[in-house]
Formats: C-alpha cells, structure tokens, sequence
C-alpha cells in the first residue's frame, strides 16, 4: 500500500528540483549486456515526458547514479537533465555539489530512490519518494510511495503529483487543450 500522505503546500510549492536515480527508478532496474558486452537499459517513454514538463514549468533536474553508463548520458541530454552524476558510489557528497552548483537548499529538492544507496540522498531533501518495488528500509524514509514500479512510470507518477498539487499542472494542460 503506498503512503499517501502529502506534505504541505508550502513543501510542494518549494521543490525546484528533482533528483532520479537511474537502475530501479527510471529504468525497471535489470541490466542487460549484449555478446559485446555493451550495456543496454530501457526507459520508460512517460518518465520522459513527464521530466520533460517538470522542466517546461521552470524546474531543475538532476540524475545521480552509482554506475556510469553513455547510454544515461545520452538519455539526461534527451531530457534536458541539467546536472548528472555517475559512478557516485556515496550519493551525499554528489548531491551536496549538485546543491551548491544550482544554489538550492536541500529543503528545495525531491529525490526519487529504489534501493540502500538512495538512503543519504532521501534523508537529506524536502520530499524523498520511493518507488512501489523499494525495500522497506527506503519506503520507511518516504514521504510518498509511488504506486508505480521503478521503469514503469514512477517518476512521471511523481511529477504528476507535484505539479497538481501546486496547481502548475495547468500549464502544462493548457499547452495541449488550448495549444498554446
């Protein structure tokens, strides 16, 4: 059952930026090599989108990840990712330098995480989601579970709900019902 207990307005009016872990959250998590031995990963096209209307709102985003992948890299420019961070085996200090590069506060930051690696990162934002298949250490540290699988739609999951709930959504509709 996902918690569904909302922080306040004031909470969700203050994130501006968003940070997504890679393997678990915007990929179901498998790691698939080819007879090459190239690394091949999937994501989920409404992840995409949704990270793209998070930025058409004026939000930040942010990818921090314990393994390197070209394939993530290629992904985050696709996106308009602004600041990427590979191979951060202890996530805290990367995200501490992804704060003071955009001059943000921590308390201005959404992560989104699936497994132990993500813990610093949750345990030093404003609003740690995890996603449905976390362990239960990290759903513990959540405000909000996404219903959504890690790759299956959790981070547009989460998008959606911070921008409905501040009311930014509407710009995002308006683009499409009134084709602005």
């Amino acid at each position: 059952m996902p918690k569904i207990d909302l922080p306040s307005l004031d909470i969700l009016t203050g994130i501006e930026l968003l940070v997504l872990d890679v393997d678990g959250v915007l990929t179901d998590g498998n790691i698939t090599f080819t007879s090459q031995g190239q690394e091949i990963k999937s994501f989920n096209a409404k992840d995409g989108a949704g990270m793209k209307y998070w930025k058409r709102v004026g939000k930040k985003l942010a990818i921090i990840t314990g393994r390197e992948s070209p394939i993530v890299l290629r992904r985050a420019k696709e996106l308009g990712v602004d600041i990427v961070k590979q191979n951060a085996k202890n996530k805290l200090p990367a995200l501490q330098e992804v704060l003071s590069d955009l001059g943000l506060k921590r308390s201005q930051v959404a992560a989104v995480g699936d497994d132990l690696p993500d813990l610093p990162v949750l345990t030093h934002c404003g609003l740690p989601i995890a996603v449905a298949d976390a362990p239960e250490e990290v759903k513990t540290v959540a405000t909000y579970v996404t219903e959504l699988r890690g790759g299956c739609g959790a981070v547009r999951e989460t998008i959606e709900l911070i921008l409905k709930q501040t009311g930014a959504w509407s710009k995002i509709m308006d683009r499409y019902l009134l084709g602005q």
